[in-house]
């Protein structure tokens, strides 16, 4: 025990990351690191970063600047940086800020333990190569080779990673490369592992998950037949998906949601705008017109599914007739729940260099539209209340004797429950909805 090292890993951005880190604590644990939970006594300091919002980079450089006195307290600390800042600025973070040690891209995290060893050797320590080699063939499993541990009742597992779209305000083909789906095999592998520490509930991960083309036997699978795979196995109770891309939502994925009971009836579809000229300018390659058909076959086949969208408020060259499009969409679409932000620039991308509408109307147009959001999804909830539902308990809430678990529509329900309750799906009656939340009782 008095070999191991202290690793602090800080996560910045989407669900991916999370996965990221995971593994990457999980490769560096087999160099004797172990997390910990504060930078201040660390052997090692990874930062694993988000690049999707403009002025991300100085964020990071910030973020470096405030470890500067622990790496003057404590020289042999070792700093790296990760993620998709590192693979956008590359060498430009060790000349900025010296004391980082090492720079990794996203494609090279299984190359991260031989990195580590090297430092100090003098050798410049900076892998931004998207590689011939598929990232996942070579990342360790979860935990490692120790025993397994315990995991919380729902997990990310990742089947996917990269887009092959480009819309124009989009960084991800320049940081996480074209799109690369994991071997079967793998997925099933890594998922009975989940499963055999607890996971109940399994939600597939991808830039574009529903992209995903897996090979097994010599055989191509789509995202339809690997989830009915996966619900094959008795002890997994739920399986989630996401995020997806319109274009890639084709019948047999669509049919699934009608035909998989373990399939939970949420999905989150962005379209990012009403307006089929805003559509075109940033590249999303279908119409409004398209994208609303596609609501229509999914409500076909799941008329209680619960809708989810991203929304862009902003995009260079939108004018209030294009932003009244857009409100009109999600009146017709009335999303259960939706993310919406106003468009900033992620440098490297086409639209970064186009003329941006005025920040006081961008504002403006944001505000109205998620009043209108937020319209729906208090609809949404409200029409829960009364309703029996299966709630997985997943960890304590905030009041004691108070525990909080997912229904099958994504909702937090947070309800009296023993803390051995963790894990289980138990019935449920809602009682109230609260802004982001509903309040239940369990019945059985």
């Amino acid at each position: 025990m008095a070999d191991l090292k202290k690793l602090f890993v800080k996560t910045y951005g989407c669900q991916m990351n999370v996965y990221d880190s995971e593994r990457m604590v999980s490769a560096l644990g087999e160099q004797g690191y172990v997390e910990t939970d504060t930078p201040d006594d660390a052997d090692m300091i990874l930062l694993n970063t988000c690049h999707i919002r403009e002025k991300a980079a100085e964020k990071i450089y910030s973020q470096l600047g405030q470890y500067r006195p622990i790496k003057n307290k404590n020289p042999a600390l070792k700093i790296g940086v990760a993620g998709c800042v590192a693979q956008a600025e590359g060498e430009e973070i060790i000349k900025r800020q010296p004391m980082v040690d090492l720079v990794v891209g996203p494609q090279a995290y299984h190359r991260l333990p031989e990195m580590e060893a090297k430092i100090g050797s003098g050798e410049l320590l900076v892998d931004t190569d998207f590689p011939i080699e598929n990232k996942f063939e070579h990342l360790p499993k979860l935990g490692g080779s120790g025993p397994k541990a315990p995991r919380a009742p729902s997990a990310f597992l990742t089947v996917q990673e990269g887009c092959d779209k480009f819309c124009h305000f989009c960084v991800v083909p320049y940081t996480r490369g074209s799109e690369v789906s994991r071997p079967v095999d793998q997925i099933l592998a890594e998922a009975e592992d989940l499963i055999s520490r607890g996971v109940v509930e399994i939600n597939l991960l991808g830039q574009n998950v529903n992209a995903y083309h897996g090979l097994k036997d010599g055989n191509e699978w789509g995202l339809a037949r690997l989830i009915r795979e996966l619900a094959k196995i008795d002890e997994l109770k739920r399986i989630r998906f996401t995020t997806s891309h319109p274009n890639d939502m084709d019948d047999d994925l669509i049919a699934a949601h009608g035909d998989c009971k373990k399939l939970m009836p949420y999905l989150h579809l962005p379209v990012q705008s009403g307006s089929d000229k805003i559509l075109k300018a940033m590249n999303r390659k279908h119409t409004s017109a398209d994208y609303l058909s596609l609501i229509e076959k999914i409500r076909a086949v799941r008329p209680d599914i619960a809708l989810s969208g991203d929304f862009i408020v902003g995009f260079p060259g939108e004018t209030e007739e294009d932003f009244q499009d857009t409100l009109e969409l999600c009146q017709k679409v009335r999303y259960g729940q939706a993310y919406s932000f106003k468009y900033s620039k992620r440098p490297g991308t086409p639209a970064a260099d186009r003329l941006e509408v005025d920040e006081t109307e961008k504002s403006d147009r944001l505000a109205r539209l998620q009043v209108l959001l937020s319209e729906h999804q208090m609809d949404f909830q409200q029409s829960m209340i009364g309703k029996t539902l299966p709630v997985l308990l997943e960890k304590p809430g905030r009041m004691d004797g108070q525990m909080v678990g997912k229904s099958e529509f994504l909702h937090a329900v947070h309800m009296d429950a023993k803390p051995s309750f963790v894990g289980k799906i138990v019935q449920a009656i809602i009682l109230h909805s609260e802004r982001n939340s509903l309040s239940a009782k369990i019945v059985s």
